[in-house]
């Protein structure tokens, strides 16, 4: 079958074009009615990189059951944290993309958000790339740490696109920052600035997205950077091994993830005794329904009722000033060899009228 290619400009010798950057995140549904949660969620769970399971078992799986049965659930989740800008990881990666654009200033490259299920679209922020002129592209996936099921599902989604252009922009891809310096230094900075408005904790728990433990030991290095991550946020801290504990959150389904689960390690640290805690995300740029609701407020009930007296969620960086700056040197880093001026243009023009290009 042949392919059909989008229609675009001309090409243009004159035109040295633009960098683009796309910065993307996983997303969230246009609204909290269950119509447009099970949508997203469709969407979301028929990801071969999310679930690896055989398409016809996990198709009856999905359709048969869990969209009947979650959309209502998670719809109601969704308007605990949704407020008057609509869902809050859309509203501040927007406030991202903003801020970051003009961190970088227009002359470094143009900037725009895509999400990789839901609105805004990935191929929506390619297409406005594309009609900015951009001739290099630059994907930075808001995920820290590496894992096929996030980070290289937005490479999936890029290059889909990328299949439909004829003219293809230079490509380059951040696969992971998860030990960037200023993305530790940031997180750092925000426990400070937590702890010297509310004080200290006896524990600070580091509670990372988990995956199914099938994916780790097919060789996916999720779990080995999270572990980094969380070395290295304590070292910055100075926290001694007892002031600091690793779990990882968001299971679905009756198969093993990556352990200790963050729910169960909770009840089981109220239960011994631990009575003070503060808990932060360092696997999530940008609050979302799984650090606002299950974090913040799931979680700190079933502290709570196990026995804890106080707990604390520490929130994303979002689209804080430090985390900003660590981003945009990451972009800054990775753009080495594309901000040299072509001063050639014009006279690779001349000569292709020359050779009877315009003929």
């Amino acid at each position: 079958m042949a392919v059909k290619f989008t229609r675009q400009t001309a090409f243009d010798h004159a035109d040295s074009g633009c960098i683009g950057v796309l910065v993307a995140n996983l997303g969230t549904p246009d609204s909290c009615r269950v119509a447009d949660v099970r949508r997203y969620l469709r969407q979301f769970l028929m990801d071969r990189r999310v679930v690896e399971m055989p398409r016809p078992l996990w198709w009856l799986i999905l359709n048969g059951i869990i969209l009947n049965t979650r959309p209502r659930k998670t719809a109601h989740a969704y308007r605990t944290v949704w407020d008057e800008d609509g869902s809050p990881l859309l509203s501040i990666s927007r406030r991202q993309r903003r801020k970051l654009a003009e961190h970088l200033g227009p002359q470094a490259a143009v900037v725009e958000l895509g999400m990789r299920y839901g609105n805004p679209s990935i191929a929506d922020a390619l297409g406005k790339l594309r009609a900015a002129g951009m001739r290099r592209l630059l994907v930075l996936p808001l995920y820290p740490q590496y894992c096929a099921a996030t980070t290289a599902s937005t490479f999936d989604a890029v290059c889909a696109e990328l299949r439909r252009w004829r003219w293809l922009p230079g490509l380059r891809f951040i696969d992971h920052y998860h030990d960037h310096p200023g993305y530790i230094s940031a997180l750092a900075g925000s426990v400070r600035d937590h702890r010297q408005i509310h004080g200290g904790s006896e524990l600070l728990l580091m509670s990372f997205h988990g995956i199914p433990r099938a994916y780790f030991e097919a060789g996916d290095p999720y779990h080995c950077e999270c572990r980094k991550t969380a070395r290295l946020l304590a070292e910055e801290l100075g926290l001694a091994e007892s002031e600091w504990r690793v779990s990882f959150q968001s299971r679905l389904g009756p198969g093993a993830w990556l352990q200790p689960y963050t729910d169960r390690t909770l009840v089981k640290l109220a239960q011994a005794g631990t009575r003070d805690l503060q808990v932060i995300c360092p696997g999530f740029s940008a609050d979302c329904l799984e650090t606002l609701e299950e974090m913040a407020l799931t979680n700190r009930d079933l502290f709570m009722r196990a026995g804890g007296a106080r707990y604390e969620y520490i929130p994303c960086l979002n689209d804080s000033e430090p985390h900003i700056r660590a981003l945009a040197s990451i972009v800054t880093g990775h753009l080495g060899g594309w901000d040299a001026p072509d001063t050639d243009r014009r006279r690779q023009k001349e000569r292709a009228m020359a050779l009877g290009a315009g003929a």
